[in-house]
């Protein structure tokens, strides 16, 4: 695969489905370059949070096609429960309890 570096999130860096997608698609590296590195890192985790292959697809594909439209970050999506940097909101816990997920609190 091509050798180039793609800037990666805060937390996560590009796995390789949506690496090869944005290779493939000069606007959509572009503009995803142009992202900061929270922006980048909530497509990011956004894109590998799925269970199943077909949704994991589908995600790949809509970051390149909605960056492309103008879209700088995922929409309607809880964000990254992956970050240390900041406590996990009352929103966010309620909603993980609901998906059965662990609501463990994030270290300052």
């Amino acid at each position: 695969m091509n050798g180039k570096i793609i800037s990666g999130g805060v937390v996560h860096q590009v796995p390789a489905d949506l690496r090869a997608a944005l290779l493939s698609d000069s606007k959509a590296l572009a503009l995803w370059e142009s992202l900061t590195p929270l922006a980048r890192n909530e497509w990011i985790c956004w894109t590998i949070s799925v269970k199943k292959p077909e949704t994991r697809k589908e995600h790949v594909e809509r970051v390149r096609t909605e960056l492309k439209e103008g879209v700088r970050r995922p929409c309607c999506w809880i964000g990254c429960i992956h970050r240390k940097d900041k406590a996990i909101s009352p929103s966010v816990q309620y909603v993980l309890s609901k998906q059965g997920r662990s609501t463990r609190t994030r270290s300052r």
